[in-house]
């Protein structure tokens, strides 16, 4: 199990999420953005636009996950 933050993911905050894979980590992270979208957090609700607009150019968003996932690997076991 990695500790990764939201802060860490793109995010606002340093709400940490504990997941096996990055795949696991990463729906962690967008049900957390769910949540704070739905109570109109304007901090998350910032850092959710630049990441819809950077997901807008297929290349930036490929590069921004792969670099994600490779931090993910590099951390160190719970």
């Amino acid at each position: 199990m990695k500790r990764m933050t939201c802060r860490q993911l793109g995010g606002a905050c340093d709400q940490e999420f504990l997941a096996d894979s990055f795949e696991e980590m990463a729906k962690l992270s967008q049900a957390h953005g769910k949540e704070m979208f739905q109570k109109n957090d304007s901090a998350h609700l910032t850092a959710m636009q630049s990441m819809q607009e950077m997901m807008q150019t297929p290349d930036a968003f490929q590069k921004w996950y792969s670099e994600k996932k490779q931090e993910f690997d590099q951390l160190d076991e719970l």
